[in-house]
């Protein structure tokens, strides 16, 4: 059991908490999960989402009056669009490490029915660029591991962004789904190994990346 982490949590975006509020999200399926912290997550898809949208007071408004949300639906594009845009927003634990990026990963069934998958980073925390591979670099870590402690030196409070996909083909079922992670923090097995003063495990990570993962939006051609 020492190779698997805390149990996760689910979180449930309602109109209010009751049940038959709470049953009518789940049944929409706008929902998310995470890996044990509580940072919350906010993902709608449409046709015309922008990079002022990610910077409103009223992100959650704007998502419902111009797209669908998490566990949605996208229907044929609009206002001549020729590809989907997602809003995307996500907002730290106050007891977790700070965010270090949220990624869209896409789904897709190219024309002979083969799956595909591909993961985006597309926002972060810092200054960091995109490589000439194609790759983000890593947050940092600050974390010491005889005293199982890290610091919010790194990452950011809140990340959001509007992000259109780059490589959409109209005539490809596709879902899309966003992905929060968190700076690195120390995993269980490393607070124990400090609180009993016993060497750490060297068969599982010494830190853990705590995550985010939303409901699917789901694309289909006419």
């Amino acid at each position: 059991t020492y190779q698997y982490t805390a149990a996760g949590y689910a979180a449930v975006w309602a109109t209010e908490n009751t049940r038959e509020a709470l049953w009518d999200a789940m049944n929409r399926k706008e929902v998310y999960a995470t890996s044990g912290t509580r940072l919350t997550v906010r993902l709608f898809g449409g046709w015309d989402f922008n990079a002022e949208d990610a910077k409103s007071r009223d992100l959650a408004d704007i998502g419902y009056a111009k797209g669908v949300p998490m566990g949605g639906d996208l229907t044929h594009p609009t206002n001549g669009a020729k590809a989907p845009s997602f809003l995307v927003a996500a907002m730290k634990d106050p007891q977790s490490g700070n965010l270090d990026r949220i990624q869209i990963v896409k789904g897709w069934l190219d024309a002979k029915g083969k799956q595909h998958e591909k993961v985006y980073d597309v926002v972060w925390s810092g200054d960091r660029k995109i490589d000439a591979k194609g790759k983000l670099p890593a947050v940092g870590n600050t974390v010491d591991l005889k005293t199982a402690t890290y610091s919010n030196d790194i990452g950011a409070a809140q990340l959001a962004i509007g992000w259109t996909d780059p490589d959409f083909k109209a005539e490809e079922r596709a879902f899309y789904y966003a992905r929060v992670l968190e700076i690195p923090t120390p995993r269980w097995n490393t607070y124990d190994s400090a609180r009993l003063n016993m060497p750490p495990l060297t068969k599982v990570p010494a830190t853990i990346q705590e995550r985010a993962w939303s409901s699917p939006i789901w694309y289909a051609p006419n």
